[in-house]
């Protein structure tokens, strides 16, 4: 497994990746997360050459000239997982859906608390955009990378997008 750091609006996120794609974004060092940061595991080569595209895609992304990643991603997860991770990625840029909704997209609509463990579990953050899903009532609910980066992931999607003008509710500048 290969690693880097990259620097971000939303704190330091550590990338890694095998020859398969990318395997993981996690929130790192500098912005309070929900959960301990992930740092490097033992074994794991530090190389940044080997995110070049990673890291340029996200850098777009954040400066609000990308809309969609085009990159090999790998995550480890269960069937289940998977089909609900592959599920986020069908979530427009810049639109938010419930929990239900996102049961119901993949024909299981009494599973939402399954579905919300399957998000809380996504390893590739931002580019699996698992920030994109929100409370029944339209409430942020729980967040790996903290409530505060998933507002102002949605706020920079808001107001990035092509089909709004408005601004976003949120109101929290990258």
């Amino acid at each position: 497994m290969f690693y880097a750091w990259m620097k971000s609006p939303v704190g330091d996120i550590l990338l890694a990746r095998d020859e398969g794609g990318l395997c993981l974004i996690q929130f790192g060092r500098g912005k309070q997360t929900r959960a301990k940061p992930r740092e490097p595991q033992p074994g794991w080569r530090d190389s940044p050459e080997r995110f070049e595209s990673e890291m340029r895609q996200l850098l777009e992304y954040f400066g609000g000239h990308r809309q969609t990643f085009e990159m090999p991603l790998a995550p480890v997860g269960t069937p289940f997982q998977q089909t609900v991770w592959t599920a986020l990625q069908s979530i427009p840029y810049g639109e938010t859906c419930s929990y239900r909704a996102l049961a119901e997209s993949i024909g299981k609509p009494s599973a939402v608390r399954a579905v919300g463990a399957a998000n809380g579990a996504n390893p590739i953050g931002i580019v699996i955009p698992c920030h994109r899903v929100i409370g029944a009532n339209g409430s942020l609910t729980g967040y790996g990378g903290g409530l505060e980066n998933k507002a102002r992931l949605l706020e920079h999607e808001r107001r990035n997008s092509a089909e709004t003008e408005r601004p976003g509710q949120f109101g929290l500048p990258f």
